[in-house]
């Protein structure tokens, strides 16, 4: 019996779930995520962020189209991220994959469910803003080391249809294309 529960207290410890995440207070989270989206749209974007469970949750319900995620508590870096609300099914079947695929395994399942109709995407074009930095200083209210970059999600989108180059670098490129995870990348040089 008492190597049993040496093993299921190893266990435990091994799967992380007999230790709390270290999760920010809720205003924040509301307060670092809103930072990648447009200045005046920040006020009126729907927060999503995490309990102390890791488990995603509404931390505030906007009025306007963005939604903005806070920075997951179980990763090292600090990224948080504001698209338009159409794009939600797509990003939070992502975040359930994520726990069973990695890289492009979990892209190609998911453009594989937005293709038979399981999951949701828009074809016009939608946005989305990433912001990361080194962290977040609540008493200034400001991502230290800030970097943002902006993605233009394009389902299906190919070079022949948009012009763009499929080779990464400061001006914008294609990423994806043909898929319905197509997107153009913004990523300005950074400082």
């Amino acid at each position: 019996m008492k190597n049993s529960l040496v093993f299921l207290s190893l266990g435990l410890l091994a799967s992380g779930s007999a230790f709390a995440l270290d999760v920010a207070p809720a205003a924040d989270q509301i307060a670092s995520s809103i930072q990648a989206a447009p200045k005046e749209r920040r006020a009126d974007a729907t927060v999503l962020g995490y309990s102390d469970k890791g488990e995603v949750v509404t931390l505030r319900k906007g009025n306007n189209d963005l939604v903005c995620l806070a920075d997951d508590p179980a990763d090292k870096t600090f990224s948080v991220a504001c698209y338009h609300k159409d794009l939600e099914p797509f990003m939070a079947r992502g975040r359930e994959l994520a726990a069973k695929y990695k890289g492009k395994e979990r892209h190609e399942e998911r453009w594989k469910e937005v293709t038979e109709g399981k999951v949701p995407m828009p074809r016009e074009a939608r946005m989305l803003y990433v912001l990361t930095g080194s962290g977040f200083d609540a008493a200034k209210s400001e991502v230290t080391s800030p970097y943002l970059r902006w993605v233009v999600y394009v389902p299906y989108a190919t070079p022949e249809s948009t012009g763009l180059s499929l080779t990464p670098g400061p001006a914008p490129w294609l990423m994806y294309p043909g898929t319905p995870g197509a997107h153009i990348m913004i990523s300005p040089p950074k400082k």
